[in-house]
C-alpha cells in the first residue's frame, strides 16, 4: 500500500479546499476523482494542478469498473468520498439525480472498496480508511430551544438531499459492522470560503450584493445555521483521517449559529465597509423575502464535543472573521465568478426563484419590500 490518498468530488467548494489544504501540508500523491457535473471546477486546483504528487482522473463513482481499475492502478491508504449532490433545492425539483449519486454512487464506491481491501495482504488492512463526508441536515430540525445535534442524535431528514445522505450514512455504517471495512463518518454543518459555488447562500448574496440585484431570503429569513469555515472543516477532516477510530461518526461545526437574515446583513455591512463608493450602498437596500421553500428546516446546530474531545480539534476562525475572510475572496476573485456564472447556471437561478419572487415577496417588519434565497 502507498502513502496516496483517493479523493472523489476533489472539484467541487469542500473538496478543492480540501486538496489545496491538504497538498500545502503534505508531499504524498493525491488522486483527484470528480465527474465534473455543474458544481466542479478545475479551475479550483489550478494552484497545483502543475505538482507532480497530484493527478485528476475524470470518472463517475457509479462506475464499478472504473473505481476497481483506479484502486488498483493507485493503491491508495485511504478514500476520502467528498462526491455528492448537494443543493437543497435541487433536491426538490429533481430528487433522481440525487439518488443516484448520493445512494447508488456511495454504494458502488463501497463495493469498489471492499473489493480493494479484501485484495490488501493482511498487515495492512488495518491501515486503511474509508472517510465519508456528510452533512447534518441527515439529523432533520431543531426547536428554537433543542439542543445541538451529537453523534447519537436519531436521523429525520426531511428533504430529499438529506434523505439520501442519509441513506448513504447508514451504508457506510453498515459495511464497518457487516465487513469490518475501515470506515469513518463525519457530519458537517453548513461551510463557507473560497470556491463555494455561487448557488448557496453565502456566495449567492455576495454576488448579487456586487451586481446590484435582490438579495432572496426565503420565508422570515429566521432559518438558523451552524456555520463552519470551510479550512476549519479540512483541518477536521485530516485529523479525523489519521487519529479517527473505524466505525465511528464524528460531528464537525463552528459553534456560529446565525439565522439567515443575519448572514445576509452581515454580508452586506461587510460590503458596505468594504466597498464604500459602491452605487449599492447601504447593500440592505436589496434584501428581499420570497416564498420558502418545502419542507424548510428551521434550525440546524452541531455539538462538536466528541471531536474537541477525542481529537483536539478547534475552529480557528469565528464568523466574524471566516465571513470578512469569504468577502474579501470573492472581491479579490471576481473572474473565478464569472467563470461559474454560465447560461447553464443563470437558467437554474431563474427557474428557481422568479416564481418565488412573484408568488411569495412580502414586506418585511421594517416596512421595507424584500425579496429571498437558498441556504449553504
Amino acid at each position: 500500500m502507498q502513502e496516496t490518498i483517493l479523493i472523489t468530488g476533489g472539484a467541487g467548494f469542500i473538496g478543492s479546499n480540501f486538496v489545496l489544504e491538504w497538498l500545502e501540508q503534505s508531499t504524498g500523491p493525491l488522486v483527484n476523482v470528480d465527474s465534473l457535473t455543474y458544481a466542479g471546477n478545475l479551475r479550483n486546483l489550478e494552484p497545483v494542478a502543475a505538482r507532480r504528487e497530484y493527478s485528476f482522473v475524470r470518472a463517475d463513482i457509479c462506475d464499478r469498473a472504473r473505481m476497481d481499475q483506479l484502486l488498483q492502478e493507485h493503491q491508495p491508504r485511504a478514500i476520502v468520498h467528498f462526491a455528492a449532490e448537494s443543493h437543497v433545492d435541487r433536491s426538490i425539483v429533481g430528487p433522481e439525480a440525487f439518488v443516484e449519486t448520493n445512494v447508488r454512487g456511495t454504494f458502488v464506491l463501497l463495493e469498489a472498496a471492499r473489493a480493494y481491501w479484501n485484495s490488501l495482504p493482511r498487515e495492512n488492512q488495518p491501515k486503511f480508511r474509508f472517510l465519508h463526508v456528510s452533512t447534518d441536515e441527515v439529523y432533520g430540525s431543531l426547536g428554537a430551544d433543542d439542543p445541538a445535534f451529537r453523534e447519537t442524535t436519531p436521523y429525520a431528514p426531511n428533504s430529499p438531499y438529506s434523505a439520501t445522505k442519509a441513506a448513504s450514512d447508514h451504508l457506510v455504517r453498515a459495511y464497518f459492522h457487516t465487513y469490518g471495512l475501515p470506515t469513518i463518518i463525519t457530519n458537517c454543518s453548513n461551510n463557507y470560503g473560497p470556491y463555494h459555488f455561487p448557488e448557496k447562500l453565502i456566495p449567492l448574496m455576495i454576488t448579487h450584493a456586487l451586481a446590484g440585484k435582490p438579495l432572496p431570503v426565503y420565508g422570515d429569513g429566521l432559518n438558523v445555521r451552524d456555520w463552519l469555515y470551510v479550512g476549519d472543516h479540512c483541518a477536521a477532516l485530516r485529523l479525523v483521517l489519521e487519529r479517527g477510530r473505524p466505525g465511528e461518526t464524528y460531528n464537525i461545526g463552528g459553534r456560529n449559529e446565525r439565522s439567515n437574515r443575519q448572514v445576509v446583513e452581515a454580508i452586506c455591512e461587510i460590503l458596505d465597509e468594504l466597498q464604500p463608493a459602491s452605487p449599492h450602498c447601504p447593500h440592505k437596500q436589496l434584501i428581499q423575502f420570497v416564498k420558502d421553500r418545502p419542507g424548510h428546516d428551521r434550525r440546524y446546530a452541531i455539538d462538536a464535543t466528541k471531536l474537541e474531545r477525542e481529537l483536539g480539534w478547534q475552529a480557528r476562525e469565528t464568523f466574524s472573521t471566516g465571513l470578512r475572510k469569504t468577502v474579501q475572496w470573492y472581491l479579490d476573485h471576481p473572474e473565478w465568478t464569472s467563470d461559474v456564472l454560465s447560461g447553464a447556471y443563470q437558467e437554474w437561478i431563474d427557474r428557481n426563484y422568479k416564481q418565488r419572487s412573484q408568488d411569495g415577496a412580502h414586506s418585511d417588519p421594517d416596512g421595507q419590500q424584500r425579496s429571498h434565497e437558498c441556504e449553504g
